[in-house]
């Protein structure tokens, strides 16, 4: 499994375990240079995002990947987490509703997360 799928595993997980909404990893890698991979989720309040943007930056530590930029911080509904090859958003659902991510990277393909094994 390459590096790449290997950091969007890790952070799929990481927010599956703090019970994030409608987690999705986008593939971007074919439309642009900015990274491979987009992971997306959604939570119910400033305290769960916090919670997944902490298990986040803990589990891809753990696993050797440095965070290069996080935007956002412990008030924020939007939280950018830029690890190179794998950004990971984790938005307040009011707010992902409105910035809409999946339509305007609606040209990446969405990954089922059991492809991310392979």
């Amino acid at each position: 499994m390459n590096e790449q799928k290997v950091m969007a595993k890790t952070a799929y997980l990481a927010l599956d375990e703090k019970k994030g909404e409608d987690i999705c990893v986008i593939d971007i890698s074919s439309i642009s240079v900015m990274a491979d991979y987009f992971v997306l989720a959604s939570g119910m309040s400033t305290p769960q995002i916090q919670a997944m943007v902490d298990n986040v930056q803990e589990k891809m530590g753990k696993a050797g990947f440095s965070l290069k930029r996080l935007e956002g911080n412990k008030s924020s509904s939007w939280v950018l987490m830029d690890y190179g090859d794998v950004v990971v958003h984790v938005f307040h659902q009011d707010d992902r509703l409105f910035y809409d991510l999946e339509r305007i990277w609606s040209d990446g393909r969405q990954i089922d997360p059991a492809a991310l094994e392979e």
